[in-house]
């Protein structure tokens, strides 16, 4: 009887992928608001080794005029929380573009 490992986890794991969906979870967990007014917030780009984060709020985000202090609220929250990351860039659309 022969064992096909081929199927099993490697015990690697994808640092950017790991920390893409750390980021989202912590998006969807604090900040629902954001999909409740309409508006979107996804992950654009991760680089585990800089700890840098790029975000883009979207849809009814563009324009409005707490966006600033929302991308300020995540910027701030975004590293105490996952602390692997040091630097977030949120793209808000019509708020001043990147920080």
């Amino acid at each position: 009887m022969s064992a096909d490992n081929s199927e099993r986890p490697t015990g690697d794991v994808d640092p950017e992928r790991d920390l893409t969906e750390r980021v989202e979870t912590f998006l969807a967990r604090n900040f629902p608001q954001i999909q409740l007014h309409g508006g979107t917030a996804g992950v654009e780009g991760v680089d585990a080794e800089s700890g840098e984060v790029w975000l883009a709020l979207g849809g009814a985000c563009s324009g409005c005029g707490i966006s600033p202090m929302t991308v300020g609220a995540i910027q701030s929250r975004l590293p105490q929380e996952v602390p692997e990351i040091s630097t977030v860039h949120v793209d808000a659309g019509g708020t001043g573009g990147h920080f």
